[in-house]
């Protein structure tokens, strides 16, 4: 079984960057394709990006396209988010997301296997 846990949120400004982390403990990480999602008060939780086992695949909401980047180095059992360019919209809880299969946007979230905490990102204008 894996476990993640999410790390990295803050407040900051319109404009700057931010990188989450999520580490996952068990052996197991490196089958797993991993992504991000977010929400906002009020707002249902939307995909941000994935990525598949081995890292050679990513896919990207729209809204943050060529802004983030999503990237895992298995030795590390870790999945990063690197957020640059962040706008007062990005403000949300992130959450880190881990499936046996592939996900992209059209995945239905509430499928996917396992989830963590979460880590708050405030962008302020």
């Amino acid at each position: 079984q894996v476990q993640l846990v999410e790390s990295g949120g803050g407040l900051v400004q319109t404009g700057d960057s931010l990188r989450l982390s999520c580490a996952a403990s068990g052996r197991t990480f490196s089958r797993y394709a991993m992504g991000w999602f977010r929400q906002a008060p009020g707002k249902e939780r939307e995909f941000v990006a994935a990525i598949n086992w081995s890292g050679s695949w990513t896919y990207y909401a729209d809204s943050v396209k060529g802004r983030f980047t999503i990237s895992r180095d298995n030795a590390k059992n870790t999945v990063y988010l690197q957020m640059n360019s962040l706008k007062p919209e990005d403000t949300a809880v992130y959450y880190c997301a881990a499936d046996p299969a592939p996900f992209t946007s059209t995945t239905p979230y509430r499928r996917l296997e396992l989830w963590g905490q979460g880590t708050l990102v405030t962008v302020s204008s």
